[in-house]
């Protein structure tokens, strides 16, 4: 790990190139680190700024990488120039792992909801994998030195791709057998024909996809409860099929194992520095871990794996009490396991391992009880002689290694290869087992064993024999077909030789036996017409497996296969002594039966000792050992043809049994050919009857609906007639509606009305106040005109009696008649104003105006006449008397006259206004009178029409 200020930065990813002398490593801070390993050091060649996801490095241009980063972006950067090449976007999650094909032009980025196809040359998408959001992606990848592309799901199924045109072109089958693994974890050899997967589970599988077959499956330690990645370790001598598979577990710990022997080789890593994720280089030479606290360990293979090639050390320690001491009752020993213990951390110090070597006196039949995994048989029997059984951790080991079983995977692969056998297909109906996972086990056991000699199609017992060995070996069904193979070719030796009947000459072997050992239970027996068909073939058969516990099964074969074969009917015979007393009490034949075939109170380990007595007590001309030759185990490369049996007879029988098998056929096909046209028979029938129900159910649906609709159409009527009803009260109401609204419009007039005749009155009053102003202001013009006047007449007068003498009247009337009109007529001209002003209400001029006449006193009558217009004709004329000048209007006006008729009356002009003011006050008063009577008539009417209009109203609203 790197500091940067007084903070560690933790490493996430690394990934190496091709070359595997340097790989690349990215922090959660966004920084890109390249380490080389042959030179030691490493140098900064990017900051993104944000944590990468995944890390890729094996482009066609070599100094190019590729970093998913947290925002679903996938970058690639110039390692040397440390300059942007490409950006590419399209994935709406986290990109976990990027995939490079082996040329260096495509890449496969991966996410929980898609995968992507990018052509690295163009950075520009090719393709585009969607699936359902049920079913998330777990990893998609190139397989190696092809144009493949493995697809691995969530439901663990697995396609094949064409990287070309994205043609499926095979999918593995899902294992149907077992607990579900839920595929997390997968590793593809460089040759691309081998696949490992892993998940929830401590079990591996291991595929070939060559044939599309699940090699096997590897059970890891009980401590891997979850396989969090898979590696494989690349030999340059393997020619690509690497053998060692590194396997990381939930604890932080990557055991290194051999695909093929299941061996543990080596591990790195612990429960104080565990790990998170490794990358191994493609060259097999460094492991890179990171480790959980953020730091990155270089581990090199070589030293790891040292001391793979060294002797195995030895795995029992024998400690005795003394020289020559055959008690075993104080011997003690450790079991150590085969795996290669190594410190945590490692240290300049090279680990030292201790074998413990044999004796140097090492005789021949040491030698013979040597194992295939160093063990030696001799202190196994002895250590299975002081203890009664074997240890149960390391059980399925020390069986292996006394069956010496070879592991031939090639040989078994091909049988397998050849299908379920047509003898065990319907084998869940003679033998309904409960887990599907024990049946298909059996199934494919029992298959390789019939491809592999035919006898073993017809034997019927078989599967009796095989189980108990495919419940033990359930996860391992190679192991499981060998162990039962050799247990076959060696302790069922001479088994078939009266095929189809059972091996009298076996079992006379053991009658012999038992009649040497208890004559009386013999005896017994066979006064009870019980032969050995009955008490020694039903415990061959079944390998004692219906009459002992599965922990009584185990010691039982744990000494029978470290003995010779004919201590497996030494077992039988001593099951029958240890059983004596309950067996003479039996005398039926059924008794014997059920005895033989159900579990019985009787103790293992008494019956295991017995059977030793029996083996070193028994005369060697009626001991099986005579007739039974020593252990063979299967050889290496090749199954061994298994001929011992007569073949004409297991020909015939299988000629029969195809004949019958044909015959069956023809008969279940002749059956299922009734059994069709009855079911077709049956179809129509009930067809038929089903047709004439519907009819019924129709016609009385139809019957029901005609009900509904009767019912409809008088509910209908009953709605039309409300609908009436309610239509009458809506015109009656849009009546009412209508005639309120017709009352409110004329009241609104009407209001209207009285508005515009109360704006009349208030116009009217207007006029007539201002009228009164113009009277009043009249008057006191007039008055104001009468005072001048009389001023003027005062100053005329003085005028006149200044300068004028009596002797010239007439210069007087002729000289002074234009000054006096001048000044008098102004008078008339105000009266005649006041007449327009009375004209403009339309009243006729009072009568008091139509006429002024002025009299002078001299004997010249002057005239001044007003027309329409109150222009003003001046006339003079001469009468008898005096002069005198007249105002006029047309014909009908009175003459007014100013002075006085009489010369002889006072001097002074009499002018007076009185009469004419008179006149006017009537005039006024007669106006007004008309006013009031017009008012009176406009009410009347107002009045008629408002009655009018509401009679009209009520008279509509009756109708």
């Amino acid at each position: 790990s790197i500091p940067k200020q007084a903070k560690t930065v933790r490493f996430l990813h690394v990934a190496f190139d091709t070359t595997g002398d340097s790989f690349l490593a990215g922090d959660h801070h966004g920084n890109i680190y390249v380490f080389d390993i042959s030179r030691n050091r490493f140098r900064l060649v990017q900051k993104t700024g944000q944590a990468c996801t995944s890390l890729a490095f094996s482009l066609r241009r070599t100094t190019e990488f590729l970093v998913a980063l947290a925002d679903y972006t996938i970058k690639c950067f110039d390692k040397d120039t440390k300059q942007l090449v490409s950006w590419m976007r399209g994935h709406e999650g986290a990109v976990s792992s990027i995939s490079v094909h082996s040329s260096g032009r495509y890449a496969i980025t991966t996410s929980s909801d898609t995968a992507q196809l990018w052509d690295l040359d163009t950075f520009q998408r090719k393709r585009k994998l969607n699936i359902r959001q049920s079913v998330g992606i777990q990893r998609v990848f190139f397989l190696p030195l092809s144009n493949t592309i493995l697809s691995c799901f969530s439901d663990d199924s697995i396609f094949a791709w064409e990287s070309d045109t994205l043609f499926c072109k095979y999918q593995l089958p899902v294992p149907d057998c077992g607990p579900r693994i839920f595929y997390k974890a997968f590793a593809v050899t460089r040759d691309g024909k081998s696949l490992a997967a892993g998940g929830r589970s401590n079990l591996l599988h291991l595929w070939c996809l060559d044939t599309k077959q699940l090699l096997r499956v590897i059970q890891m330690p009980t401590q891997v409860r979850t396989v969090r990645q898979l590696e494989f370790l690349p030999d340059s001598f393997d020619g690509g099929a690497s053998q060692t598979l590194g396997v990381l577990s939930q604890d932080g710990v990557m055991r290194f194992i051999h695909i093929h022997t299941c061996k543990l080789l080596f591990h790195v890593g612990s429960h104080d520095e565990s790990i998170t994720t490794v990358a191994v280089s493609p060259n097999g030479r460094h492991i890179v871990a990171i480790m959980d606290n953020g730091s990155v360990n270089i581990y090199s293979v070589q030293s790891l794996t040292q001391e793979l090639n060294k002797p195995p050390p030895s795995q029992v320690a024998v400690v005795s009490g003394g020289e020559a001491d055959q008690d075993f009752s104080n011997l003690k020993v450790k079991v150590r396991s085969e795996a290669v213990q190594r410190p945590t951390k490692s240290s300049g110090r090279r680990t030292q391992v201790k074998t413990l070597r044999p004796p140097a006196g090492t005789t021949a039949e040491d030698k013979e009880n040597e194992l295939p995994a160093g063990l030696n048989k001799k202190r196994l029997v002895a250590l299975l002689k002081a203890f009664g059984e074997y240890p149960a951790k390391y059980r399925m080991f020390v069986w292996r290694s006394l069956l010496c079983l070879p592991e031939n995977h090639a040989a078994y692969s091909s049988l397998t290869d050849k299908g379920l056998h047509s003898a065990f297909l319907t084998l869940h109906e003679k033998y309904p087992i409960k887990s599907h996972k024990l049946l298909r086990g059996l199934q494919r056991v029992l298959s390789a064993l019939a491809h592999w000699a035919a006898i073993f199609g017809e034997v019927e017992y078989l599967p009796l024999v095989a189980f108990p060995f495919v419940k033990l070996f359930q996860n391992n069904p190679m192991l499981c077909f060998e162990v039962v193979a050799t247990v076959i070719v060696n302790w069922c030796q001479h088994w078939f030789e009266y095929f189809p009947n059972p091996p009298l000459n076996i079992l006379n072997m053991a009658e012999n036996v038992l009649a040497h050992h208890d004559k009386e239970l013999l005896q017994h027996l066979v006064d009870c017409g019980v032969t050995s068909q009955l008490f020694v073939w039903p415990l061959l058969e079944t390998f004692f497996s219906e009459v002992l516990t599965r922990d009584e099964w185990l010691k039982l074969f744990d000494n029978i296969f470290s003995n010779h074969p004919s201590f497996l009917l030494m077992a039988c015979v001593a099951y029958i002594i240890c059983c004596r007393e309950p067996l003479l009490l039996c005398s039926q034949k059924q008794d014997f039966e059920y005895f033989f075939h159900h579990r019985n109170n009787m103790d293992v380990g008494a019956m295991v000792k017995e059977a030793y007595q029996l083996m070193s007590s028994t005369p060697a001309d009626i001991h099986p050992r005579a007739m039974l030759s020593d252990f063979t185990p299967l050889t290496k490369g090749q199954y061994p043809v298994f001929n011992h049996y007569p073949e004409f007879i297991v020909e015939y029988q299988s000629r029969e049994k195809e004949k019958i098998r044909l015959q069956e056929m023809e008969y279940l096909r002749e059956r299922q050919e009734v059994s069709a046209m009855r079911a077709d028979f049956l179809r129509r029938q009930a067809e038929e009857e089903v047709f004439y129900a519907q009819q019924e159910l129709l016609q009385k649906a139809e019957e029901q609906r005609r009900n509904i609709l009767s019912q409809e159409e008088e509910r209908l009527t009953q709605q039309r007639a409300k609908l009436a009803a309610m239509k009458r009260e809506l015109k009656v109401k849009e009546l009412e509606l209508l005639d309120t609204t017709r009352r409110r419009f004329l009241k609104h007039q009407q209001d209207l009305r009285a508005s515009q005749l109360q704006r009349l009155d208030q116009e009217i009053s207007r006029k007539m106040t201002l009228y009164d102003q113009e009277t009043a202001a009249a008057v006191q013009d007039l008055e104001v005109r009468q005072m001048e006047m009389e001023v003027q007449r005062k100053q005329l007068e003085q005028v006149t009696n200044t300068l004028l003498t009596p002797y010239q009247p007439h210069l007087l009337h002729s000289a002074l008649l234009p000054f006096v009109l001048v000044h008098f007529f102004p008078i008339w001209d105000e009266v005649m104003t006041l007449r327009a002003l009375l004209q403009d209400h339309h009243q006729p001029c009072p009568s008091a105006f139509t006429g002024i006449t002025a009299s002078l006193p001299h004997t010249d009558t002057h005239t001044v006449y007003y027309s329409d217009s109150s222009q003003c004709i001046y006339c003079l004329s001469d009468g008898e008397g005096t002069n005198s000048f007249t105002t006029a209007r047309p014909a009908g006006s009175q003459v007014l006259c100013l002075n006085s008729s009489s010369p002889s009356e006072s001097t002074s002009t009499n002018f007076s206004l009185d009469r004419g003011r008179a006149q006017l006050d009537s005039s006024e008063r007669e106006l007004l009178k008309e006013i009031r009577e017009l008012r009176q008539k406009l009410a009347a009417r107002a009045k008629e029409g408002s009655s009018a209009s509401s009679q009209s109203v009520h008279t509509l609203s009756s109708q």
